[in-house]
């Protein structure tokens, strides 16, 4: 319209009233200029309010399309009602006034919110556009359909022997009273402090979270422990986050969390545990990205980067660690339908079968970008322990199929005989150390899943030897007994020796301490199920007196520094393990056989289950939905 008619005057001489009222308008004086200059001023501010707001409101160019140029609104596909011109602009500003409302009422509940609900909402919105910007464009492919077929001996019956029954329910009280009071000081948090009731912490898992609970999962399962494994698979489900900025042990998270995921799963049939294994499974494929394809000890979970122990040999990966991942990762391969993870395997099999063994036997270090061996320090215990069993192991989970293994298991086997083990003056057979050809006539409790080792593998030995392997695993139970039994606390040392006059204890100060370690449990559990010998049983019952003696405080379980002191001093801390391993072994002695049957199952190095892969299985559906 003119801008003429806008102003609320006239120019000088012309009447703006009716002519019946000129007379009026002719006697009154007309507008002094000043008084038009704030006549003009107002309406001027009037003018630029209108224009502002409609300029500044949401959508303000389409709202200036449909006002002043009358365009049609864009057609939209749908079988929603097509709206006139007017019709628009009125939706138009009905979406603005709601806009504005709902701005004002979010400003307001914000404006009642403590600063430090505020922040706490700003930092997780932060997180919240970092992990989008961090996953932008990375596709999340969903795992392959899984026919979940529970494998046999999941659950197992009640033991008919009402001492059996009696020991067995005093062992599960033990695993109530060490959860219950993680979960009351240290819920969440990787470990418990016992003593001082609160969270301990291990730089071995960065800042991943939870190790007791993922731990714990197949144990609160195979007994009977419903109500906790139920809590304990919701907060996996909520709070268990591996998009972490720390460096983690690649070979503790395997046999702890993947281990601890996959066997969860193998026993429930939970989806949320497969999802979980898979996902961490991929997070540590990056420590393979070295010259050789032996993977790194140390990962850092969110750049990819790895490296080895600074101690190790001159930057060398240890056998124990990378040799201990074949388990799980053939379990993820079969559970993903990724081959990648077998293949990291197998790879690790073809730089080992090319390098020459010293004496037939695996050195500790071998350095991942020259592909040779670091020093020439073997053990069957730390560094190179799980190794060897390992070896066993794959053959056995591969339905005896995995002849490579086999064979590799046998001949270390052989080796080790031959060069490692000895008997003292007592009559007593233990494994020792070689370093550089020389014997330290050491022997680690570490060593003494040796025994178990010897008789899971007595019925495959070759050629008529397969009484002379379990003979072998009776002597090196024996030993690790004596270890207990010739200490005040009737638990074992962290190492032993057999020299100057001394078997089986500890010389050394730094050698004197249990960290509730499982390993010599372990073979009297292998021991018992595969002889039922009742000794083994007997030599379990008198483990757990002396736990409980020993070990249990008010809020958990402790190891101690020195087993040969009447007055041990407590460590303050409830490993992990000793819910994983050394509580899970000792309650499958005091059960029957069905109970995770060994021809079934194989438990990984912290004694998580993972069944048998039948040759003629097929876990993978061939399609996806």
């Amino acid at each position: 319209m003119p801008a003429t008619t806008l102003l609320p005057f006239t120019t000088p001489g012309t009447s703006r009233k009716s002519v019946n009222n000129s007379s009026t308008l002719i006697n009154r004086p007309a507008f002094r200029l000043t008084e038009k200059f704030l006549l003009l001023l107002v309406f001027s501010g009037f003018i630029t309010l209108c224009f502002g707001a409609i300029f500044f409101l949401p959508d303000s160019s389409k709202l200036l399309s449909g006002v002043f140029f009358h365009t049609q609104p864009a057609s939209v596909s749908g079988s929603g009602p097509k709206l006139d011109g007017r019709e628009f602009e009125a939706d138009k500003l009905n979406r603005i006034r709601e806009d504005h409302e709902k701005a004002l009422q979010e400003a307001k509940d914000t404006l009642q919110k403590l600063p430090e609900e505020i922040k706490r909402d700003i930092k997780e919105q932060k997180e919240k556009v970092a992990q989008g910007s961090e996953n932008k464009g990375v596709k999340n492919p969903r795992l392959p359909n899984v026919v979940f077929r529970k494998p046999v001996g999941a659950t197992g019956h009640e033991p008919s022997d009402a001492e059996t029954r009696e020991r067995q329910a005093k062992i599960k009280e033990m695993m109530k009273h060490a959860w219950e009071n993680y979960k009351r000081h240290a819920w969440g948090s990787n470990e418990l402090k016992p003593l001082s009731k609160q969270h301990h912490s291990s730089s071995l898992f960065g800042n991943i979270r939870g190790a007791t609970i993922v731990d714990a999962l197949d144990t609160l399962y195979i007994m009977g422990m419903h109500d906790e494994f139920k809590e304990a698979k919701e907060w996996v489900e909520k709070n268990l986050d591996f998009n972490v900025h720390a460096e983690v042990s690649v070979f503790e998270v395997n046999i702890r969390f993947v281990g601890g995921l996959l066997s969860a799963y193998y026993l429930s049939g939970e989806e949320v545990f497969r999802t979980k294994a898979v996902e961490l499974g991929e997070k540590l494929l990056p420590a393979f990205n070295t010259p050789t394809g032996i993977p790194w000890a140390l990962l850092n979970m969110k750049s990819g980067i790895g490296r080895n122990w600074p101690w190790a040999s001159g930057g060398s990966s240890i056998l124990a660690e990378f040799g201990t991942l074949h388990l799980e990762f053939m379990h993820l391969s079969q559970l993903s339908g990724n081959a990648v993870f077998a293949e990291k395997m197998m790879n690790i099999r073809k730089v080992l079968n090319r390098l020459d063994k010293p004496q037939g036997l695996y050195p500790n270090y071998l350095n991942p970008n020259s592909g040779q061996w670091g020093q020439h320090h073997v053990s069957v215990g730390g560094l190179g322990d799980s190794f060897y069993e390992y070896l066993l192991k794959a053959w056995l989970m591969s339905d005896k199929t995995d002849e490579e293994a086999r064979k590799m298991y046998y001949d270390a086997v052989q080796a080790i005989e031959t060069h490692l083990i000895r008997k003292s003056n007592g009559g007593l057979k233990y494994i020792a150390e070689w370093k550089g050809g020389l014997l330290e006539h050491k022997m680690g409790h570490l060593t003494c899943f040796a025994g178990g080792m010897f008789a899971l593998g007595a019925d495959g030995a070759p050629e008529e030897s397969s009484s002379h392997h379990l003979e072998l695993a009776a002597e090196i139970a024996q030993t690790c007994h004596e270890s207990y039994v010739r200490s005040a606390t009737k638990l074992g040392p962290e190492a032993f020796r057999f020299d100057g006059g001394v078997e089986a204890i500890a010389t050394r100060q730094n050698e004197k301490y249990y960290i509730l370690r499982p390993e010599v449990i372990e073979t009297h559990m292998y021991m018992w199920r595969l002889t039922h010998d009742p000794k083994y049983r007997q030599w379990g019952w008198e483990a757990v007196q002396a736990l409980e003696k020993t070990c249990r405080v008010a809020s958990g379980y402790s190891g101690i520094r020195d087993v040969y002191s009447s007055q041990p001093v407590h460590d303050d801390v409830q490993q992990s393990f000793f819910l994983a391993e050394t509580l899970k072994y000792l309650y499958l002695m005091f059960s029957d056989d069905d109970l995770l049957p060994l021809e079934h199952w194989i438990f990984n190095s912290e004694a998580h289950p993972l069944p048998i892969i039948r040759k003629d299985s097929q876990a993978i559906e061939n399609k996806t939905d």
